[in-house]
């Protein structure tokens, strides 16, 4: 059974900046966002994906196998996402 690919940009920025810090408050305030916010988007990606992207213990919070092997591609869409918004900018200038 596959997964469902409805992800969005905005989740997957979540979830690097909180793969980037490894911690959700410190993310949140980069993100201008709540950490509830924060914490309940990461939930719903790591529902959508069927697998825990971070272990969130009490001396905080790591990467999984499964976080550390999404980490690269959501980079990657991040940064497609960028160079195609400046395209569009360029194209409309």
């Amino acid at each position: 059974m596959g997964m469902t690919t409805d992800v969005h940009v905005r989740e997957l920025r979540y979830f690097a900046t909180v793969a980037e810090e490894l911690h959700f408050t410190r993310a949140a305030e980069l993100l201008y966002v709540s950490q509830p916010a924060l914490s309940k988007q990461i939930r719903a990606l790591e529902r959508q994906l069927g697998a825990e992207l971070f272990h969130r213990g009490p001396r905080g919070v790591t990467l999984t196998e499964a976080g550390t092997a999404l980490l690269p591609h959501a980079r990657r869409v991040l940064a497609d996402w960028t160079e195609g918004a400046a395209a569009v900018e360029a194209a409309r200038a």
